[in-house]
């Protein structure tokens, strides 16, 4: 199995924030993947800071970014010592919807 390097894996967040990640995340929640003007509804509900086809590259890095980590491609250690033994405790609930989710969605200008 070929392992990647962290050092080579193309960065997610280059001319992204946090905060436009997390609008954009949002956004995909509540725009139809089946509308057609998709990505210019989506580009808009970022406060139109990014074009439709920013957003739809975007898209697909996320998409080819997931592919990488659910191949276990992906070196995830992230320069920890090679006697680093990490616990994953695997959670049974869904993720709950927080305070600070909610606070971005309405952010959003959905009209």
């Amino acid at each position: 199995m070929d392992i990647i390097d962290m050092n080579v894996f193309p960065k997610l967040l280059c001319g992204w924030s946090w905060e436009e990640n997390k609008l954009f995340e949002l956004a995909l929640a509540v725009v139809d993947e089946e509308d057609p003007q998709r990505w210019e509804v989506v580009a808009a509900l970022l406060g139109g800071k990014k074009s439709a086809e920013d957003v739809q590259k975007h898209y697909v890095i996320l998409l080819e970014d997931l592919q990488v980590i659910e191949s276990g491609k992906l070196d995830h250690k992230l320069g920890q010592p090679q006697n680093y033994v990490q616990v994953v405790d695997h959670c049974t609930q869904s993720v709950c919807w927080t305070d600070e989710n909610n606070n971005l969605l309405v952010q959003l200008d959905l009209n």
